[in-house]
């Protein structure tokens, strides 16, 4: 698909603060959504020398990346200039799992571009806490300038579930319980084989972070979602459905389809 071929969007309408686009198909939402961030990269490296991202990790973003590092796009880009951070890690699992999401990120971007530095979590730290709280240290070092995210099933961001989300955390990482719909979300998406072989727990980065980030782009296919993007569009604002932060968010899209977006 050409610069030419991208399709626009065959809806797109405001809510709250959140700027919403429906395209007519998955490989357009996140063809969509890779050219809005690759504008954005090229924007901000005319100004600065070092750029920092957070990037989510799910079969949800398969499109997105597939296009963010397609030739055309990655080539505009200067990754040496990027350091990248990433949402979530399942406690326990090592880098080479093939289910941790360091994994998901060797094969769909950070193994596809030469960053400047990628801020790995490691689930397999021996010290749970001691790894929130280096991670903390690295996000509390400059500001976000963009967040590259998709949306739960439950409504989360990161694993940052009803049960668990704070839209005041004062953590910028933190040990969670995966609550039953997150966990029953992985099998859904053929990352586990049954509801036994996934993690309980996760270190994640907590809502503030998403909140504190210059841009967020959120890339949300699927009609197992559509009842989250519905929530999170109409919904009152509330960690009941943690992505409503969305629409509080100066400078936030939100890129559908029409699975998603079937219940809109």
């Amino acid at each position: 698909m050409t610069e030419s071929e991208l399709p626009s969007p065959i809806r797109s309408f405001q809510s709250d603060r959140l700027q919403v686009a429906i395209y007519p198909d998955r490989p357009s939402m996140g063809a969509a959504a890779a050219r809005a961030v690759v504008a954005h990269l090229k924007e901000l490296q005319s100004t600065k020398d070092e750029i920092r991202i957070l990037v989510g990790s799910a079969p949800s973003q398969d499109e997105f990346f597939a296009s963010l590092t397609t030739s055309t796009n990655a080539s505009q880009i200067d990754w040496s200039r990027i350091v990248v951070f990433h949402m979530d890690e399942y406690v326990g699992l090592s880098a080479d799992h093939p289910q941790s999401f360091r994994a998901y990120q060797q094969t769909h971007f950070v193994g596809k571009v030469n960053l400047k530095a990628f801020h790995a979590i490691r689930g397999e730290a021996p010290d749970p806490e001691a790894e929130c709280e280096r991670l903390s240290a690295l996000l509390a070092e400059a500001p976000l300038d963009l967040a590259c995210c998709g949306i739960g099933e439950n409504g989360h961001l990161a694993f940052n579930d009803p049960p668990v989300a704070d839209f005041n955390d004062p953590k910028l990482a933190k040990i969670v319980a995966m609550d039953a719909i997150c966990r029953q979300q992985q099998v859904n998406d053929g990352c586990f084989p049954t509801l036994n072989a996934v993690p309980t727990h996760a270190i994640t980065l907590t809502l503030p972070v998403f909140s504190n980030a210059a841009k967020l782009s959120c890339v949300v296919p699927a009609t197992t979602k559509a009842n989250a993007v519905a929530a999170t569009i109409n919904g009152p604002i509330s960690t009941e459905c943690p992505a409503t932060l969305l629409r509080e968010h100066p400078n936030a899209t939100l890129f559908l389809e029409p699975n998603s977006a079937s219940k809109l």
